[in-house]
């Protein structure tokens, strides 16, 4: 796992970047958090390809007990992906109300997670 700071309007936002699956379970939200924190960290990115499958699946509760932790934590995430490959109308509607705030976004490429980290 590569982790990238990335400039923005005085915060600063790390980019997480790997080939692997790094978020599965609750404990890797909050290694994670923790981790980056630790660093000094205001905002984090990651990529949909770095989160279980599991996640979109919102019957398997996932998604849920993962994002509760970073609202709790007050750490703002931005998932960057493809989630039109769900199919999924419950998930849809998901990401439709987390991006009316600013804690949890959903965004379909970096450039637009970027606009997001600037405002």
């Amino acid at each position: 796992m590569q982790i990238n700071t990335l400039p923005s309007n005085g915060i600063k936002a790390a980019e997480i970047v790997s080939n692997e699956i790094i978020l599965t379970t609750i404990e890797d939200s909050l290694d994670l958090l923790g981790n980056l924190y630790y660093q000094g960290f205001d905002k984090i990115i990651i990529y949909e390809k770095n989160i279980t499958p599991d996640f979109f699946d919102l019957e398997t509760r996932i998604a849920g007990d993962i994002l509760q932790k970073f609202v709790q934590y007050r750490m703002p995430l931005i998932i960057v992906g493809d989630f039109g490959k769900f199919n999924s109308k419950s998930l849809n509607d998901f990401i439709f109300e987390s991006n009316k705030g600013k804690q949890i976004n959903f965004v379909s490429d970096l450039s637009e997670a970027m606009q997001l980290l600037l405002q």
